[in-house]
């Protein structure tokens, strides 16, 4: 009779430890779900603050838009990458299932991200107090990348270039990954 009572505990021991354990994983998927749209959320922020600066170039502060440059740098790259390294089946997230079957592709895109944020803190600290010309596109000058291909080779390239051409590249990046990797 013992033995039996014993193994009814330890079997509802390990019942209740599986039901904790697999609300914990859903807790945990709805944790990361949260996490990385918030991430987004503030990166959208971060972009808009530096598109409004280009808008209107009195409106420009460098340390604002420093700060909206590495906002993205720190929370795209690897960090973005590591946001999706599994599969979550949340309602919440509108991320494809494709991601995990084009890892490379999505990384190269989350550090091609952080790469023109970087370039952007760069200008920001070129530039300390006026938004200058150099930082601007010319008229007529050629975007480059489309929303297919957005990847600057080097960064030589990605250095010599004006702070609004990568900006532009920027937001191509984003449109891109949010056009193969985001359902809705």
């Amino acid at each position: 009779m013992r033995l039996t009572a014993d193994t009814s505990k330890f079997g509802l021991f390990a019942f209740m430890a599986a039901v904790l354990m697999t609300a914990a994983m859903v807790s945990a998927e709805e944790d990361i779900v949260a996490i990385r749209q918030a991430d987004m959320k503030a990166m959208a922020a971060a972009a808009k603050t530096i598109s409004g600066m280009f808008k209107d170039s009195t409106t420009y502060k460098a340390s604002e838009f420093q700060r909206a440059a590495d906002t993205i740098r720190d929370k795209s790259g690897g960090v973005l990458s590591a946001h999706f390294a599994s599969a979550t089946d949340s309602r919440q997230s509108k991320a494809g299932p494709n991601i995990l079957k084009e890892r490379d592709r999505f990384d190269r895109i989350a550090n091609d991200l952080r790469d023109y944020a970087v370039a952007l803190d760069a200008a920001a600290q070129k530039n300390p107090g006026p938004m200058t010309a150099s930082m601007r596109m010319k008229p007529g000058e050629a975007m480059g990348g489309g929303p297919f291909g957005t990847h600057v080779r080097n960064e030589h390239e990605l250095s010599a270039m004006p702070a609004e051409h990568a900006f532009h590249l920027m937001l191509q990046t984003c449109a891109t990954c949010h056009t193969r990797f985001r359902m809705e």
